[in-house]
C-alpha cells in the first residue's frame, strides 16, 4: 500500500481515535476525495464505465440537448459547464455535436473539477476549458448550460438509523480489531427525518445529501438570476424514502464500503425529489425525472444509432449492444434518471413532459 492510498485511511483512523466517531458523511467525503485524486477510475482499466464512455452517441445526444434549449431560448451569451467531467469524454462528443447549431462553438467551456490526474485527461480532450474547484467561480455574467452526469452519487449523504431510542445519526468506528465498522450515534436525529418516515421499523435508514442540496441551490440560483439549464443524470429515485443505498465498487464488482479505503469509488443513490424541492425554492422551474432511457429516446438515440450503423456497418452489434446498455431496464435505462432545471422564462427542454414537477 503506497503512501497516498495510506493517507485517507490514516486521517479517517485519526479522526475515529480522537473524537470517538466519524459521521458517514464525512467517511465518504474524506474516502472519495483521495480516490478521484488519485487515479483515473473509468473504463475497462478501471473500476467502472460511465455512459459516456460506453458511446459517443450519449454525449452527442445531450450536447444536441443544451444546443436546442439555448437556440429556443433566444441564444444568450452563454457559457457550456459540465460538473466532474471524468477524462472529459462527454463534453468533448457533447461539444461537437452542438458545434452544427450555429453559435454555439463559441461558448466557453468550464469544467468543475478537483482531481489533477483527471484535469490532464480532460485538457487532452478540450485544451481551450477553463478549470474551477467549484461552482462559486463559475461566470456570473452568461446564461449556463449545466451537465452532471453521475456527479450527485458521488457526493457525501449523511445516513439516520432508527433505533430502539429513536432516530440517530449513522457513525463509522473503530472495532477491537481496529477495523473501521458502522453504528448509530448517540445524538437524537428524529427532528431531521421526513415527517412520513419517521415511524419506519426500527433498523431503517434514511439518507440525505447537504452537500448535492448546497450545489444545486446554488446553481439554480445562478439559472434564474443569469438565464439557463442544467441536466442531472444519475442513478437514483423520487424520495423520501427508507434504504442503505451507500456502496462501493472496485474492478467492476461491488466490495466492502468499509474496507479499502480510498480505493473504491463509493456513491450512494441520489434523491431526485429532494433535488428538485431545492431548486423550485430559488424560483426555478423543474422537469422529470424521466427514466435515462425516455430521455435518449426523446432526444433521437434511434436515429442517431441507425446512422452510426450506415456509416459503420461493421460495427452494427456493437452499436446496438451499446443502445441495450443505455436503454434496457435490465442495464441503465431505467434506474438512471434524467432532471432538468430551467430558467424561469427559458423554453421547456426537449424529452421532457411539458407538465414538469413543478407544474
Amino acid at each position: 500500500m503506497d503512501l497516498p492510498s495510506r493517507s485517507a485511511a490514516v486521517r479517517l483512523r485519526q479522526l475515529a481515535q480522537s473524537e470517538g466517531a466519524v459521521p458517514i458523511a464525512t467517511f465518504m467525503a474524506i474516502a472519495n476525495a483521495h480516490y478521484y485524486a488519485t487515479r483515473i477510475p473509468f473504463g475497462g482499466e478501471g473500476d467502472f464505465i460511465t455512459a459516456p464512455e460506453t458511446s459517443q452517441m450519449f454525449g452527442e445526444l445531450i450536447g444536441l440537448w443544451a444546443a436546442d434549449l439555448w437556440n429556443r431560448s433566444g441564444r444568450p451569451k452563454a457559457a457550456l459547464v459540465e460538473l466532474g467531467p471524468g477524462r472529459g469524454t462527454l463534453m468533448a462528443d457533447a461539444r461537437r455535436a452542438a458545434s452544427r447549431v450555429p453559435g454555439m462553438a463559441a461558448l466557453s467551456v468550464h469544467l468543475v473539477e478537483t482531481s489533477p490526474a483527471l484535469r490532464v485527461e480532460q485538457r487532452q480532450r478540450i485544451p481551450d476549458a477553463i478549470w474551477h474547484d467549484d461552482v462559486s467561480t463559475l461566470p456570473d455574467d452568461h446564461a449556463l448550460l449545466v451537465i452532471a452526469n453521475e456527479f450527485f452519487d458521488a457526493l457525501p449523504v449523511r445516513q439516520f438509523v432508527r433505533t430502539l431510542k429513536g432516530w440517530r445519526e449513522r457513525v463509522v468506528t473503530l472495532d477491537d480489531d481496529g477495523r473501521f465498522v458502522p453504528t448509530s450515534g448517540r445524538r437524537p436525529a428524529d427532528p431531521l427525518i421526513p415527517p412520513r418516515l419517521v415511524h419506519s421499523h426500527e433498523g431503517a435508514i434514511v439518507e440525505a445529501s447537504p452537500a448535492s442540496a448546497a450545489i444545486m441551490e446554488a446553481l439554480a440560483q445562478s439559472i434564474v438570476r443569469q438565464g439557463g439549464a442544467m441536466l442531472v443524470v444519475d442513478y437514483g429515485y423520487e424520495g423520501p424514502a427508507v434504504g442503505d443505498t451507500l456502496q462501493a465498487v472496485k474492478g467492476h464488482s461491488y466490495a466492502d464500503v468499509f474496507a479499502d479505503i480510498g480505493e473504491a469509488d463509493l456513491t450512494a443513490h441520489v434523491d431526485f425529489t429532494a433535488l428538485a424541492e431545492v431548486a423550485r425554492r430559488t424560483g426555478a422551474r423543474t422537469f422529470g425525472p424521466v427514466s435515462q432511457a425516455a430521455l435518449l429516446a426523446g432526444l433521437g438515440l434511434s436515429a442517431r444509432a441507425d446512422a452510426l450503423k450506415r456509416a459503420n456497418p461493421d460495427r452494427a452489434d456493437s452499436i446496438d449492444e451499446d443502445v441495450n446498455r443505455l436503454t434496457s431496464p435490465e442495464e441503465m435505462g431505467v434506474l438512471f434518471k434524467a432532471l432538468a432545471v430551467t430558467a424561469p422564462d427559458w423554453a421547456i427542454p426537449a424529452a421532457f413532459p411539458t407538465g414538469g414537477v413543478d407544474e
